[in-house]
C-alpha cells in the first residue's frame, strides 16, 4: 500500500440568497455560473456532499473510501472506532453579502432523537470583515422560553439578541443551542460536527427563488435553544508567533492558530488523530519525512494531514502565513 501524504479536496461550492463574491476572489475558488457563492464546503463527510481528493495518487477517491481502506492510518484510531468511514468534522469557509437567517442547531442528544442524526456544535474564525460589521451570538438579557416566544410572535426578537462588531481575527465558539447568524461583510473559516441540521428562526422576511416565504423552523428551535446568558461571547486569545495558540477546545474538535514567519516543526505523536491546516492567511510549505516534494497551503486552501504523519515541518513562503491547525483532541 502507497503511503499516505497532505490531502487536498476539491471545494464544494454552495449558491446561497444571501452569498457573495469575496470566495472566488479572496480565497481563490472557481466561481463557474454561480453568481452568490455563500459557502465553500473545504472537507466533507456529510451524505451527498461528500469531498474528493484533488491533489497526489489518490486523487478521484473521497474521503469515505479513503477510511475504508486506511482507517486509523488516516483519521486515527479512536476516531475510526468512534466515527467509522464517517468524516466526524466539517470544514467550510462562508462570505456573508447580507444576514444569514437567525438560526440555531440541535445539541446530539435531540438531533439523534429527532433526525438520527449528529447534532452541531461549531467555531468562527474572522478571516476579513467590513468596518461595521456585525454578527449575532446568543441573547442581551435574562432570558427563559416563555420571554423568548413573546418577543418572537411580538416581532421583537431582534432586541432581546446579542450584536457584536467583529474584526479579522475574532473567534466565536457556537456550542449547540445557542441562537445566532453571521451578518453582511464578513469572510469567516468554520468547522462544525458534521451534521447539516439547521432550525431557522427568522429570516429577515425574504423570499426564495420561488417568491416564497423561506421556511422556518421555529417551533423545533424552541426546545433546542440554550437561553443562558453569557457575559462575553467572543473567545479571547493571545497569539504567540511560531508556535500554536490554543484558540478552541471542545469534546468535538480542537482549534489552534498557527502564526509563523519562520520554519516551524511540529510533533504529532501525541494525538491519535487526523490533522486539518486551514489557511486563512499567506502561503506555506508542508514538509514530512518520505514526501518526496512538499506540499503547499494558500490562503483559502484546506490540507488533511493523515494521522500516521507524526513529523511535520511548516516553512512560511514570502512571509507571514496564517493556518488553522484542527484535530480531534
Amino acid at each position: 500500500m502507497n503511503t499516505l501524504y497532505p490531502l487536498k479536496f476539491e471545494p464544494i461550492l454552495k449558491e446561497k440568497i444571501w452569498g457573495g463574491s469575496r470566495i472566488a476572489k479572496e480565497l481563490n475558488k472557481k466561481q463557474g455560473a454561480l453568481p452568490n457563492i455563500g459557502e465553500s464546503w473545504e472537507l466533507s463527510g456529510v451524505a451527498n456532499n461528500v469531498s474528493v481528493v484533488s491533489n497526489g495518487y489518490l486523487q478521484g477517491n473521497t474521503i469515505e473510501e479513503l477510511i475504508e481502506v486506511y482507517m486509523g492510518d488516516l483519521v486515527g484510531d479512536k476516531v475510526f472506532s468512534k466515527f467509522g468511514t464517517e468524516f466526524p468534522l466539517l470544514f467550510k469557509f462562508i462570505d456573508a453579502d447580507e444576514y444569514l437567517s437567525i438560526q440555531v442547531h440541535p445539541g446530539d442528544e435531540l438531533a439523534m432523537q429527532r433526525h438520527k442524526l449528529h447534532g452541531k456544535t461549531e467555531m468562527w474564525y474572522v478571516i476579513e470583515a467590513e468596518e461595521n460589521a456585525k454578527l449575532i451570538s446568543g441573547f442581551n438579557c435574562e432570558m427563559d422560553k416563555q420571554k423568548y416566544l413573546e418577543n418572537l410572535n411580538s416581532g421583537k426578537l431582534r432586541d432581546i439578541l446579542n450584536w457584536v462588531p467583529v474584526k479579522h481575527g475574532d473567534t466565536f465558539f457556537i456550542p449547540s443551542g445557542r441562537i445566532h447568524s453571521i451578518g453582511p461583510g464578513i469572510l469567516l473559516a468554520e468547522i462544525q460536527e458534521t451534521s447539516d441540521i439547521t432550525y431557522r428562526i427568522y429570516d429577515w422576511d425574504r423570499f426564495d427563488t420561488n417568491g416564497k416565504p423561506r421556511e422556518l423552523h421555529t417551533d423545533l428551535a424552541v426546545d433546542a435553544i440554550d437561553y443562558t446568558l453569557h457575559p462575553s461571547y467572543k473567545t479571547d486569545y493571545e497569539i504567540k508567533m511560531n508556535r500554536s495558540t490554543s484558540v478552541v477546545s471542545c469534546p468535538f474538535f480542537t482549534v489552534n492558530l498557527l502564526n509563523f514567519d519562520k520554519d516551524i516543526e511540529i510533533d504529532y505523536g501525541r494525538i491519535d488523530s487526523f490533522v486539518v491546516y486551514m489557511a486563512v492567511g499567506g502561503k506555506a510549505e508542508i514538509h514530512a519525512p518520505g514526501l518526496d516534494e512538499p506540499v503547499s497551503i494558500a490562503k483559502g486552501e484546506t490540507v488533511l494531514i493523515p494521522a500516521e504523519m507524526k513529523e511535520i515541518e511548516l516553512k512560511p513562503v514570502g512571509g507571514e502565513a496564517k493556518l488553522l491547525e484542527v484535530y480531534i483532541g
